[in-house]
């Protein structure tokens, strides 16, 4: 498990137990054994099982965790994600922690789906962008991926990605291309007019994006590229707009949505006394 995300478990615990659940330690016997399931209350797209496992260890460990779910699942209503058995105390205190992140990831990859699900039969696929909740980035990219969408860029250290202000700040399309082209890294750049698109094509990009338009316009600035270069999509694109993006002849369409608006998935947990 990448360090990033067993940092950001132990975040979550230590914000949601600080110093100790006070609720549990003061009416739950310190010997009681319990255990406990989480089903779906809803069809869904599963992620964030994968975490579980770390959850517990971090507050000492249960004695049996069962997963019978994997992430990228399509679950429907009911179905059993997983189920864990020892102490009480530690499963109350982790309870809120794991279905926080089975929730939110699970939405994430559930909208995920829902937009890859609208490109179907195209030769265009969605993208994530970094609209993402501030320290969670890995794992609502991983959720959208388990949704179906392409991971976009992780941050800005893997890929150029020149717009608007960046074309200001280095003086213009073609010299954010050529300044850029030193770095040995992929480089895409946004085009605000059908200048700036000449402009990018004549200076041999090779990876354009194409900001809020319409999709009658995107389809007419894409007959300009002609293939000579790939073509991404991006700003207002929702479910209900998507397909007809994507019919454009774009090769991508990104939508901030999957990670910025997802909504969290209704995932229960329910404990019983051994």
């Amino acid at each position: 498990m990448h360090r990033e995300v067993v940092d950001v478990i132990q975040r979550a615990l230590e914000e949601d137990i600080g110093p100790g659940d006070v609720t549990s330690q003061s009416c739950v016997p310190v010997d009681r054994r319990a255990s406990g399931t989480f089903l779906s209350r809803a069809p869904l797209v599963l992620s964030g099982v994968s975490l579980l496992p770390a959850i517990y260890e971090a507050r000492g460990g249960v004695e049996e965790l069962t997963v019978f779910r994997e992430d990228g699942e399509r679950l429907r209503e009911g179905d059993r994600i997983a189920a864990v058995r020892g102490p009480a105390r530690t499963l109350l205190e982790c309870e809120r922690v794991a279905l926080n992140f089975l929730q939110r990831l699970s939405g994430v990859a559930t909208l995920a789906h829902e937009f890859a699900s609208m490109v179907q039969g195209t030769t265009c696929r969605v993208l994530d962008t970094r609209k993402t909740t501030p320290g969670l980035r890995r794992l609502e990219k991983a959720a959208a991926a388990c949704g179906g969408v392409t991971n976009h860029r992780m941050g800005l250290f893997d890929a150029i990605l020149i717009k608007n202000n960046h074309i200001t700040a280095a003086g213009g399309v073609r010299q954010a291309i050529e300044n850029s082209r030193g770095a040995g890294l992929p480089i895409e750049i946004e085009v605000r007019t059908l200048d700036e698109l000449k402009e990018a094509l004549a200076s041999h990009a090779t990876h354009l994006l194409l900001d809020n338009l319409s999709p009658q316009q995107a389809e007419e600035w894409i007959r300009i590229v002609d293939g000579r270069a790939t073509v991404e999509l991006s700003g207002g694109i929702d479910l209900d707009n998507v397909r007809s993006y994507a019919e454009t002849g774009a090769d991508f369409v990104s939508c901030g949505a999957i990670t910025h608006s997802a909504k969290a998935v209704d995932i229960s947990f329910r404990l019983e006394l051994l």
